[in-house]
């Protein structure tokens, strides 16, 4: 990722300059197409990939349509606990829940800022307190909060999952700790069956890098007959608050440019995605801080027809953590996907 918040993800791109802005990441990817890509593909599959940079491509839905407002069957409102209030995740998705409007944000959790009131949160008095995993526990069993947001870094929230154990709460883990458990939802709503999603009461949250890779690479993994080159940069929020030569502007410099326009497969597997856009031009990465989506451009092939470069884009404090817990709640809780996400 790039910027602090927004970011870029490159596949198969090589030239990249450096990035000062606080919220923004990068990722580039190098992808070879497989041999069956050819004019001789199955009208399932890309008929040929030139290199003028155009791509002939059948008809394609996209397998995983949006929700939408079909998935809304809840109006009333959820009481939200989140454990790490003081990240910057935390803080981006206090203001999110703060304009949703059924979500009520009841508990907020921090050891630094234990006994200081909530700024910026408008639907009610909140004070921080610092949650012991006994007193998530107890909260939980009392009925008192109905979806638990575990904005920790990795390694720190089990002992909270483990205590709320086989509660029927929905938990968001935003840490990467359960990302590779099967028996939680991986939570990227555009790839991963949203009904398995909205069926689900423990969702793991991906973050910006894995978002950004996974997004760009999904239309034509299919096609690709080798391991893909992921290049990554990130924004200092990425670091996270504490601060570190990771996070110091001033050694960081300005922005992140990738390549060119090749989109059709793009544009069919993303159809009616709110929060991807496909673009001709490669995305800047300062374009998207504070944007809730992801963009995904500048394709470009080689000479050789066998390597292709994507481009993509990504708030990582928006849809690589914030936004897309959310989008998640929103389909776990029963409210409208989008509901609360600013839309463009």
């Amino acid at each position: 990722m790039l910027s602090g918040t927004s970011g870029s993800v490159r596949i198969g791109a090589r030239r990249v300059a450096r990035c000062l802005t606080p919220r923004a990441a990068s990722i580039a990817i190098a992808s070879i197409p497989r041999a069956s890509l050819s004019r001789n593909t199955s009208i399932a599959q890309a008929r040929s990939l030139s290199s003028t940079g155009h791509l002939s491509y059948a008809i394609n839905t996209n397998p995983n349509p949006p929700l939408g407002k079909k998935n809304a069957s809840n109006d009333m409102p959820s009481r939200i606990g989140l454990i790490g209030a003081r990240g910057y995740t935390g803080q981006a998705l206090i203001d999110l829940i703060n304009e949703h409007p059924n979500m009520d944000l009841r508990h907020v959790s921090s050891r630094e800022l234990e006994g200081q009131e909530l700024k910026g949160y408008t639907k009610r008095k909140i004070i921080y307190e610092s949650l012991s995993p006994e007193e998530v526990a107890q909260l939980d069993k009392d009925g008192k909060v109905d979806c638990w947001v575990m904005a920790l870094p990795n390694a720190v929230c089990q002992p909270f999952v483990e205590a709320l154990g086989q509660s029927k709460s929905l938990i968001v883990d935003l840490s990467a700790d359960y990302r590779f458990d099967s028996t939680w939802a991986y939570g990227l709503p555009e790839l991963i069956q949203r009904s398995k999603i909205a069926q689900s009461t423990r969702i793991s949250n991906p973050g910006c890098y894995s978002t950004g890779s996974q997004l760009a690479l999904a239309p034509i993994l299919e096609h690709v007959g080798a391991m893909p080159t992921v290049f990554g940069v990130s924004g200092y929020s990425g670091a996270g608050t504490k601060p570190s030569p990771k996070n110091d502007i001033k050694l960081l410099h300005d922005n992140l440019m990738p390549s060119r326009d090749i989109r059709q497969i793009y544009q069919n597997r993303y159809a009616g995605e709110k929060l991807v856009k496909v673009v001709g031009e490669a995305p800047l990465v300062k374009s998207i801080q504070n944007k809730h989506g992801v963009e995904i451009g500048g394709f470009a092939v080689d000479s050789t027809g066998k390597r292709v470069v994507v481009c993509a884009t990504i708030d990582n404090l928006l849809k690589g953590a914030a936004t897309q817990c959310l989008q998640n709640m929103n389909l776990a809780l029963g409210y409208g996907e989008y509901q609360g996400i600013p839309l463009e």
